[in-house]
């Protein structure tokens, strides 16, 4: 391999060029003597001196997002040195270069010690990250330069590491330079990951582009824009840019499509503001919009600090959009409003905060998928209003529910409908462009149904309803872990009062808990193993006295008063119901999951007798709060009324539906009804079962 040398003196008067040679860059310039001792014997795969890497990164965060901040070009610097050089630690940068510095560079510092599978690894790698960049979005900026460079210099990687930082970047990185309206950044992260991606297509599509970039008609257009804007005296300069790769990927798909609606754009840049609209109007004058499009983002930018005046219209049978904007507005547009943010500017300031709060999200909470909320995060917006005419910018298909989450994370916990004009709409509403929306509320947080959370756009939403979720699981595992824990000492003879010994404070120090809560939770999780712990409580409060020997093939009995679909997941494998008799649920995080006791899938599942219950229900106090609907396979039209006319009185019926295309003697029916609770659901199920008619009954949890 071939070494190639590294001019330290060079690049640091590149440096100076951007920030100075004040004492307040002194920073930047210590970090820089440290890095190049830190790295002095590493090499990159390519031949170059490691400490070009981190190099290029601060230098790509000054030159193309004009971040001049000392301190986060000096944690640029030193990103790599925690994870790579051993003499290197937290506190050793804390000491040398201030707290700030230090938070950056762990943030971006990996996770080196794991214990698990690659794919657990990954995850725990990714959301440390997002940790970091909760606590100081700096450092989703050095990731962002850090991956860009990395993409630049792929090519002496083998293959199958070129797959893997491609699919990451598109999964991760580029679409979060889009939410942070990084656009130069996004585009050039996205060409180069699909160029190693899908190298083939790529190559054919990039032939493609450039006929595109050549092509005679754009060119004259263009010619046509100018000499209007000329004409009318209005300062301004027309150009056209031809989308790359990054235009042609399909996000949801995650494949590269061979054609788009509009490959190329049309910029003018203008003088100033006012410009800006006189070009608008000369620009609708030669192209009439198409009806609709027009947007101003000058006096409504959008929530990334993005301003310029967007307009399409079809020319010739295609449609070309054109975006107007100054100078200024052209730079926020490439390079974000970074530069504003890190300066304290307070239009930047909710921004950031949301920014902030999303990362926070995807580095603590493992029960929503940071790839889909990364994905809903970077879509195409929506603009709606509140009543007093706020504006909340929301991704495409956006519900009533992403809104009162935008609002307020009370407001959207309480949504229980909204009022779009005069009309009232439910929380799962689809919201459109321009709505201005009032958010009804109910005094307690509402029991959002599971569905919804799929189908919210906004990563807010989606979080807080996997968090309230999560606590309507977790308060009936408490209630699980409590009865199991109990009849587990029961069966040993050992009194439960016990638990109340001082002693038992050491016993949950042994597993790591803070409270008897927390014991009940994990035991109703089964993350705590009773064995294990029957044995602490044996040896540290009842040490001494005689217990019963534990019968083995028994397990622990639990009665419920929910069917909430959160909390109980009836296993396809067996579809079983509460109404049913020997039902058998295995503890875990996400809540129980049920199966019939004769369930040839439960015989192949390795468990231990602690890890599963017996599951009943307390039929009278528990609600059925959805509609059940009750197929019956074949019978007359009188047959099936009189079935009804004698039903018992709580069999409340909404609806009934003939299924069969020719209505005979022996049709299908279709009954919609509600019951109170699931004594009244057993009253009629029995109702059906002595009609001897053949029925079918899947319940609606």
């Amino acid at each position: 391999m071939h070494y190639r040398k590294f001019d330290v003196e060079e690049y640091g008067r590149i440096m100076a060029g951007f920030i100075g040679t004040g004492p307040e860059n002194a920073v930047f310039r210590d970090a820089l003597d440290f890095a190049v001792a830190a790295h002095r014997d590493q090499w990159r795969r390519s031949g170059d001196p490691y400490i070009m890497h981190p190099c290029s990164v601060a230098r790509i965060l000054a030159e193309e997002l004009d971040i001049l901040d000392a301190e986060i070009l000096a944690a640029a610097l030193l990103h790599d040195t925690i994870e790579d050089v051993e003499s290197v630690t937290s506190e050793v940068i804390r000491e040398k270069f201030g707290p700030r510095v230090e938070g950056i560079v762990e943030g971006c510092t990996k996770v080196t010690h794991h214990v698990g599978d690659r794919q657990t690894f990954k995850k725990l790698v990714h959301r440390k990250i997002f940790s970091g960049a909760a606590a100081r979005p700096e450092v989703m900026l050095v990731k962002l330069a850090d991956r860009l460079h990395n993409l630049r210099t792929l090519a002496s990687m083998p293959r199958h590491k070129r797959q893997k930082i491609a699919d990451e970047t598109l999964d991760i990185y580029a679409p979060l330079a889009t939410i942070l309206g990084l656009f130069a950044i996004k585009r050039e992260l996205y060409n180069l990951a699909l160029a190693y991606k899908f190298p083939r297509q790529g190559n054919k599509l990039q032939l493609h582009i450039e006929r595109l970039r050549q092509d005679p008609k754009i060119h004259k257009i263009v010619g046509r824009v100018q000499e209007a804007l000329d004409r009318e005296g209005v300062t301004g300069a027309a150009s056209v840019r031809t989308k790359g790769l990054w235009g042609y990927y399909d996000i949801k798909h995650r494949i590269l499509i061979k054609e788009i609606e509009s490959p190329q754009e049309i910029l003018i840049t203008a003088a100033d503001r006012g410009e800006c609209y006189r070009a608008l109007g000369v620009l609708n004058s030669l192209f009439p919009p198409i009806p609709r499009t027009i947007r101003d983002f000058i006096a409504n930018p959008k929530p990334t600090g993005y301003q310029g005046l967007h307009a399409r219209a079809n020319i010739e049978g295609r449609k070309y959009l054109f975006k107007i904007r100054t100078r200024e507005m052209e730079r926020k547009a490439q390079r974000g409003s970074v530069r504003d943010w890190m300066a304290g500017e307070k239009s930047g300031g909710r921004f950031v905060r949301e920014i902030q709060e999303m990362f926070d999200i995807l580095g603590s909470d493992d029960s929503v998928s940071y790839r889909d909320m990364i994905a809903a995060g970077g879509r195409k917006e929506i603009y709606t209003y509140t009543p007093q005419g706020d504006l909340i910018c929301l991704p495409v298909k956006s519900l009533v529910l992403d809104f009162a989450f935008r609002v307020h994370t009370a407001i959207g916990q309480s949504c229980v409908a909204a009022m779009i004009g005069k009309r009232r709409v439910e929380p799962d509403h689809v919201l459109r462009d321009g709505d201005v929306v009032k958010i009804i509320r109910q005094d307690t947080p509402v029991r959002f149904e599971r569905d919804i959370q799929r189908l919210c756009q906004t990563p807010k939403a989606r979080s807080e309803l996997a968090k309230g979720f999560r606590l309507r699981r977790q308060e009936v595992s408490r209630q699980i872990g409590a009865s199991v824990f109990r009849q587990e000492m029961r069966r040993y003879g050992v009194p439960f009062e016990i638990i109340e010994k001082k002693g038992m404070l050491d016993i949950l120090t042994y597993f790591h808990l803070d409270s008897l809560d927390d014991l009940f939770l994990q035991i109703g999780e089964g993350r705590v193993r009773l064995r294990e712990l029957i044995y602490e409580v044996r040896h540290g409060l009842y040490e001494g006295r005689e217990t019963l020997q534990l019968p083995t093939g028994i397990f622990n009995r639990v009665e419920l008063e929910t069917i909430d679909p959160v909390v109980v997941k009836s296993s396809a494998c067996c579809r079983p119901t509460p109404l049913d008799k020997g039902l058998i649920g295995l503890l875990s995080e996400r809540g129980l999951s049920l199966h019939k006791k004769d369930c040839s899938r439960l015989r192949k599942i390795k468990f231990q007798r602690e890890d599963a219950v017996e599951v009943r229900w307390k039929l009278r106090q528990t609600r059925v709060v959805k509609e059940q609907k009750l197929i019956v396979m074949a019978a007359s039209r009188h047959r099936i009324f009189l079935l009804l006319s004698v039903a018992p009185e709580e069999m409340k019926i909404s609806d009934i539906i003939n299924l069969s295309r020719r209505p005979g003697s022996a049709s299908a029916w279709e009954i919609t009804f509600s019951v109170a609770n699931l004594y009244e659901l057993k009253k009629v199920l029995k109702h059906c079962d002595r009609s001897g008619l053949a029925y079918e009954f899947a319940l609606e949890q």
